[in-house]
């Protein structure tokens, strides 16, 4: 399984935690900075950038989104959702747990 963690630091003991027990299960992981995450939103062919190249399709997302980016991060992982992968925690029910 191909899985994404959306964290700004991905340096964080809990973001290496999970990336080592999933590693560890035979997953391919991936840690991604959502603010160095770009979309592309044309209805004909969606698609999310990382860093100038174009991401595969991920079957799990793990989002790790602080509240400064909750705007931005969310907007991220709902790209994500609309591709396909699926989300440990929807970006709706981020948005409505921080009362934006």
């Amino acid at each position: 399984m191909k899985i994404a963690i959306l964290s700004r630091d991905g340096t964080l003991y809990s973001c290496k935690r999970l990336r080592e027990a999933a590693m560890r299960r035979g997953h391919l992981v991936e840690i991604l900075d959502p603010l160095s995450c770009y979309m592309n939103i044309n209805p004909a062919a969606s698609s999310i950038h990382y860093k100038g190249r174009r991401l595969p399709h991920y079957d799990a997302v793990i989002p790790r989104i602080g509240s400064a980016i909750t705007f931005y991060g969310t907007a991220a992982l709902r790209q994500f959702e609309l591709l396909g992968s699926y989300p440990l925690n929807e970006s709706v029910a981020i948005t409505r747990a921080r009362d934006i």
